[in-house]
Order: structure tokens, then sequence, then C-alpha cells
């Protein structure tokens, strides 16, 4: 294998505009428009027929590490389906942000109606420092994490 690293993250979201203000709060910006429509191949390279999308390509600024999420809005098809009832489902479950203030954080979103899943908890693995975390939910419901070691 020859992987180097993770070119991005896709969000499903059901409105776009929502989701983007919701990611931008979060320190994401708009990198670049994805196009509505592609061709047949790429459709199915993804396993879809032709479709249409509204979305875009988001950056976090002034990241240690680049981190680019596809926010997507599908137009059609369109599935109304919320993304999972709990964390215990099979295939990606969260996303997690590294933050250098999680307390500041928190009251900055809750200061925004975000919804937390608790308060933060620390963990502490053998060996390693204790690390403080906490988990959120986007517009749609997709869980975010915010992790905060020391």
């Amino acid at each position: 294998m020859t992987i180097t690293g993770l070119v991005h993250v896709n969000i499903n979201c059901s409105n776009f505009d929502r989701s983007l203000s919701f990611y931008e709060l979060l320190g994401f910006q708009k990198l670049v428009d994805v196009p509505p429509n592609n061709t047949v191949e790429v459709a199915a390279a993804v396993g879809m027929r032709p479709y249409t999308v509204k979305g875009a390509l988001l950056i976090l600024r002034d990241s240690k590490t680049p981190l680019v999420l596809d926010l997507l809005e599908w137009q059609d098809p369109r599935n109304h389906s919320p993304p999972y009832e709990h964390l215990y489902h099979l295939g990606i479950a969260r996303i997690a942000l590294a933050t250098d203030d999680l307390d500041s954080d928190v009251e900055f979103l809750k200061s925004n109606g975000v919804e937390f899943l608790s308060e933060p908890a620390t963990v502490k693995l053998k060996d390693t420092p204790a690390t403080r975390f906490v988990c959120f939910k986007d517009p749609d419901g997709t869980i975010l994490e915010l992790v905060q070691g020391n």
C-alpha cells in the first residue's frame, strides 16, 4: 500500500446553506464549490446514476494539518432519513476535531445553540496523558467531537 494521508471527509446534509453556516462557525471556509452535476463516469464511480448536488469542499482555517470536508446536499436523489440514532452503528460514527481550549469552544458553541450529548469528559488510556472531549451534533444530527489533549 502507498496511502500517504487523508484527502477529505464527506458529510451529507439536508440544507447546504444552513450546514455551511454551522461549519463556518467551527472554523471551516469554502475552498471550492462542487459542480451540481457530474459525468456519468463520476456518478458510476460513487455507485450512483447521474445526480444533482449542492455542495462545496471546506477547509479548516489555521489547521496544523490539512482537514477538508466535502459538504453535500443531495438534491436528486434525495433521502430525508436522519444520519443515525446512536454511535454504535456500523461504519463511520463521528469526526473528532482537535482544540486547544475545550471549555471556551464549548461555551461558544452552546451560546450559538449547538446541541451537546453531555458535558466534557476525561479519558485516560494506558501510558498516555489524560484527554478531555465532548460530542455535539451538526444541524442534521451528525455527531462531531472536540478533543483537547494535555
